[in-house]
């Protein structure tokens, strides 16, 4: 049957389906009218499946740092302050605008300067400061985390009566001192001077390094110093400690002004494409907390509620941070469309090409001849089959349907049901989340799966599957909706109200508005991502997951993060030639950040050298979607970005694989070159098709 002639099958699983999606725009669109689009979102309840327990040999023992209320409830495992609960818990993390470190009862803070080549850039760590009591009879006990939020970790040293308020942002270092606890604070620099007010509530402490850190204490405090020691009496109150980042007196000012507000601990609170930030503040006053760049691009201009101070900043490598009065914030995301099929339509001339094209891949299916067992490498090609359902659809092919169908259900359901053999999910109780088979004795197995590693990314595979075989069969996703909410809650689940057996959000960080993809590994510049992409692609599914199985809540959940995580992409690892945000130098010489870490940017990454432009972009386009239109929407950059990486396609047909990738974006601005070019492939990337790439080029108008 030719391209666009009405067929039975068509009717049944494009047009019926259609129609299905009909009340479930109706009532998201209700939703948002009655409930505004800043309302909370939450998932309701479902019927929860776990899968079987197992029991991992390599994972570490959370009950080393955190308190013991803790320890029974699921925990962060790709969070902020991971690095505080991995080892010895004494590599420092980046809590804006510091680096914090804990070791042998202390607490050293640092405003990091930085290391800057052509080829990266990453924080310098020197304790500026470090914090401890004087007197402690178990100077090596390991500090507690007793409490955490999305914007904050309360860390406590037990032995030393301190208490820490680390809130991300806050141009303070707030911490409380009990039972009436001599403090001591060592400076890296000798000092320079050290003086007071006549209350002794505020002190000033000027370093060699020219540096000078304001001390403020809620009672009054006598301080005495030598060389590079300050010691107090004994005390009891909060202090807190910030950088004067400006000599300016008006800065000052602020600092002075501000300083008897303190933040304790953060919420952040979802809406449909929005996010609420707000603080549990202790002491009058008005709160002054820093914005880093994206931040204020999307602070809603109708919140009255906060004050942008312009004059108040500073550096960090996310960008200058930026003082803002307020308690309460309302960002909010540019909507982005979630759907199966192209966003602005094909070419109707081009159909006949792909529906080819279509024949030819939907050959090569039979999942009996699959070799893969890492749950990375399978998923994907999950994806890509679910990828030509898809394409069939949108071009009325449904001849390749039933056979794309088979092909999932025999790739998706032994992972479900547990009869893969060669692998498989197991549910991990210490930490509360999914491992796999392979991870469980090896931490580097499926890419460190096991130790909690890109999970949205091998996940976000699995649920692109099975959503478009929802699509075509919703009887079977009937039958493994507990499998597939399972799955996707992994890396979505927004609490123990919604799913009491995983942690909240995995890997989205909700201050700096993107994921991380490592897990329980620790790293000296702190967590890291690579594939912005394949982030995107773990949301964007779960959006379509919910849009299979008539879930408005899913769907809203999914598109947001999903915008979020769009907009992270392009503010800090798309570089475009006017970027304002890193060094001249680094710009330069790279169109696009290889590994992104929380306090480095590197050109490398996991699997190839600096010098591979192609599979620099080819990670942060795959798997290639209708919603990679929307994270390449600025022409400008796509060709910025591919005459870069033109320098290095190699010459020879043995390495063709990213080509297609470097030659799909060169399509949104030389269509036909573009074409000509993906017709001459030999190969493809496992993740990708002929028929995928063919359908991208012939959709952009």
């Amino acid at each position: 049957m030719g391209a666009g002639a009405p067929n039975p099958l068509y009717s049944e699983y494009s047009i019926l389906n259609s129609l299905k999606m009909v009340p479930l725009l109706l009532f998201y669109a209700f939703s948002v009218l009655v409930q505004g689009y800043n309302a909370e979102l939450t998932l309701h309840p479902k019927t929860q499946f776990l899968f079987p327990e197992g029991k991992s040999l390599v994972l570490p023992e959370p009950s080393d740092y955190f308190s013991s209320q803790l320890v029974s409830t699921p925990l962060p495992t790709n969070s902020f302050f991971q690095n505080f609960v991995l080892k010895n818990g004494d590599q420092p993390e980046y809590i804006q605008p510091y680096l914090i470190r804990s070791a042998n009862s202390s607490i050293s803070i640092s405003y990091p300067s930085q290391n800057i080549s052509s080829d990266f850039i990453e924080q310098i760590f020197r304790p500026d400061l470090t914090i401890s009591a004087s007197k402690n009879p178990k100077p090596n006990q390991r500090h507690v985390i007793s409490s955490y939020s999305d914007l904050s970790v309360t860390l406590d040293l037990p032995s030393s009566n301190l208490r820490f308020f680390l809130v991300r942002g806050s141009p303070y270092l707030t911490f409380a001192v009990n039972g009436n606890t001599s403090i001591s604070i060592s400076t890296a620099d000798p000092i320079r001077k050290l003086s007071c007010d006549s209350s002794f509530t505020k002190y000033t402490i000027r370093l060699r390094n020219r540096q000078t850190w304001i001390l403020y204490a809620s009672a009054p405090i006598h301080l005495t110093d030598n060389v590079s020691t300050i010691k107090s009496g004994g005390f009891s109150g909060v202090i807190r400690i910030a950088l004067l980042a400006d000599s300016d007196s008006q800065f000052e000012k602020i600092l002075d002004k501000c300083s008897l507000t303190y933040p304790v601990s953060g919420s952040a609170i979802l809406g449909s494409f929005a996010l609420k930030y707000k603080w549990d503040v202790k002491g009058a006053g008005k709160l002054l907390m820093l914005a880093h760049p994206l931040h204020l691009r999307l602070l809603s201009k109708a919140d009255a509620s906060v004050t942008v101070l312009e004059d108040v900043k500073y550096s960090s490598m996310d960008g200058e941070l930026v003082g803002v009065i307020g308690d309460t914030w309302d960002l909010e995301a540019e909507s982005i469309p979630v759907s199966w099929h192209s966003i602005k339509g094909l070419n109707k001339k081009s159909i006949p090409e792909i529906i080819r094209a279509l024949g030819n891949d939907v050959k090569t299916l039979n999942a009996s001849n699959i070799s893969a067992t890492s749950s990375y490498f399978y998923g994907k090609l999950v994806a890509r089959a679910a990828r030509l359902a898809l394409i069939a659809e949108e071009v009325s092919y449904p001849k390749i349907t039933p056979v794309v169908v088979q092909f999932l259900k025999d790739m998706i359901e032994p992972w479900l049901n547990g009869t893969f053999g060669a692998n498989g999910f197991f549910y991990d109780k210490k930490w509360g989340g999914l491992v796999t088979k392979h991870g469980l004795n090896d931490t580097t197995g499926d890419f460190g799966f096991g130790i909690y590693n890109d999970h949205h990314f091998h996940l976000g595979y699995y649920i692109y599957g099975i959503s478009v075989l929802t699509r075509f069969d919703p009887a079977w996703g009937k039958q493994y909706k507990s499998q597939a909410y399972s799955l996707v809650e992994d890396y979505t689940n927004l609490g123990p109200k919604e799913n009491q057996h995983y942690t909240r959000l995995r890997c989205f960080d909700l201050w700096k508005l993107h994921s991380w993809a490592a897990g329980l590994t620790e790293f000296p510049f702190g967590r890291n991502q690579e594939s912005t992409s394949e982030a995107i692609n773990a949301y964007y599914s779960a959006a379509l997951m919910g849009s299979a199985y008539g879930d408005a809540d899913l769907v809203s959940l999914g598109s947001t993060l999903a915008a979020f995580e769009i907009q992270s992409a392009q503010t800090w690892w798309h570089v475009k030639g006017d970027n304002k945000i890193y060094a001249p130098r680094f710009v330069k010489n790279n169109k696009v950040v290889g590994i992104l870490w929380s306090r480095k940017r590197d050109s490398i990454l996991w699997f190839a050298p600096a010098e591979r432009k192609d599979i620099r972009l080819g990670i942060q386009v795959l798997p290639i979607l209708p919603i990679t239109e929307v994270v390449f929407s600025d022409v400008d950059y796509v060709k910025e970005l591919v005459k870069w990486a033109l320098t290095s396609v190699p010459k020879n047909r043995t390495e063709e694989g990213w080509k297609g990738f470097v030659y799909a974006l060169e399509a949104i601005y030389k269509q036909k070159q573009a074409l000509n070019e993906v017709r001459d492939l030999s190969s493809h990337d496992d993740g990708n098709s002929l028929s995928n790439l063919l359908w991208w080029i012939h959709s952009r108008k």
